[in-house]
């Protein structure tokens, strides 16, 4: 069996596969609520085969979303409505992951394709955003957000461990807090974003402060047959690469103390300034070393679609889940693919049985 269709098992969670769907906004929802592209579009991906499907970026607060279509988590009534997913994912034979995450000075913006850019002053579907320190991303968006109070981070702490409990009673399997990109938690972290000098800021500890309290308190909640992930991003790629990433693995030390039990590595975009290097799997390295040095089970995503590349990272110790994204949504049958080109046997078995069937069927003759 080649390694990217072997089960992995973490906690009370058996995927059949290490193939799983990275988290990916859709900004189609209404006040949070999901809507009927939700439904069709993750049952798809859960369908198509890979053994873990995390619903988009799903925002703690109002205040926390990208864009007034974010899908929310922050009522009872938002957790009911993504009941109907978790079964849908469930039924297809995938678990159900989400990623609950606050946006912080990159919110109030408009949808990608209406933009990408920070909503303009006294539009009336944007808000005040929030972040450690008042300083713009910059770019594209260029509003300054306003300082937090202790206060404040209290409220979003409080946020996320409200967000954990209504999707863990929604029943989902997999929690992922989004500690990167940018948004709330990675701008704590960032010297890019926070230049605070109280005890959440300055030093690297202090600057992971609120990512360590959140994940903590998120952990008396979350149930401990579940795995309790987070992605987070451990470069910025701004010139000073080691000494980050010597901070960002000793703050995932940190974590796996509080009770993380699974990492995704992933970039800081705290900087429009960055030079990333693109290519094929250039995260996967990195990726090595942070689970070499902190001992977690891991995953990364960024240009990984081949499935023979992607099935290599996993032999070769690497990684232990695939988080693909776009390739994906441009074939959710992929793993199927996949199953084919790795000489996999019985691949149509990759899908649910209902499509494994006939295509079984059809290949015998």
């Amino acid at each position: 069996m080649p390694a990217l269709f072997e089960p992995f098992t973490l906690k009370g969670v058996t995927l059949r596969n290490r193939i799983a769907v990275s988290p990916m906004c859709q900004y189609s929802a209404e006040d949070g609520l999901v809507t009927q592209w939700h439904g069709p579009h993750y049952t798809s991906l859960a369908r198509g085969g890979a053994g873990l499907v995390v619903v988009e970026a799903t925002s703690v607060s109002p205040e926390g979303r990208i864009t007034p279509a974010d899908l929310g988590i922050w009522t009872d009534a938002h957790a009911e409505a993504l009941r109907p997913i978790v079964r849908s994912i469930k039924a297809a034979g995938a678990v159900p992951g989400i990623q609950i995450a606050h946006a912080g000075r990159k919110a109030s913006a408009n949808r990608p394709w209406e933009g990408d850019d920070h909503m303009a002053p006294g539009d009336p579907r944007g808000w005040e955003t929030i972040a450690p320190s008042p300083i713009a991303f910059g770019g594209n968006l260029p509003q300054a957000p306003r300082e937090m109070t202790r206060e404040d981070i209290a409220r979003v702490r409080a946020d996320f461990v409200r967000a954990a409990e209504r999707a863990r009673d929604a029943g989902f399997e997999w929690l992922m807090l989004h500690f990167a990109h940018g948004y709330l938690a990675q701008s704590f972290f960032s010297i890019h974003s926070n230049q605070r000098t109280d005890e959440y800021g300055g030093s690297a500890e202090n600057r992971g402060r609120f990512l360590v309290e959140t994940l903590a308190a998120v952990r008396e909640v979350w149930p401990e047959d579940r795995p309790l992930s987070a992605r987070f991003g451990v470069l910025e790629f701004d010139g000073r690469d080691e000494e980050t990433l010597a901070e960002s693995i000793d703050l995932v030390s940190r974590f796996k103390a509080a009770g993380l039990d699974f990492i995704d590595v992933s970039m800081g975009f705290s900087t429009p300034a960055a030079k990333i290097p693109w290519a094929p799997s250039f995260m996967a390295d990195i990726a090595r070393r942070v689970r070499a040095e902190t001992g977690l089970p891991n995953a990364t995503s960024w240009y990984i679609s081949d499935p023979e590349a992607a099935n290599a990272l996993v032999a070769e110790g690497k990684i232990d889940l695939v988080m693909l994204g776009r390739p994906l949504l441009a074939d959710p049958h992929w793993p199927y693919a996949a199953a084919k080109k790795l000489g996999v046997d019985k691949p149509s078995w990759a899908l649910p049985a209902p499509y494994a069937h006939w295509l079984e069927r059809y290949r015998a003759g």
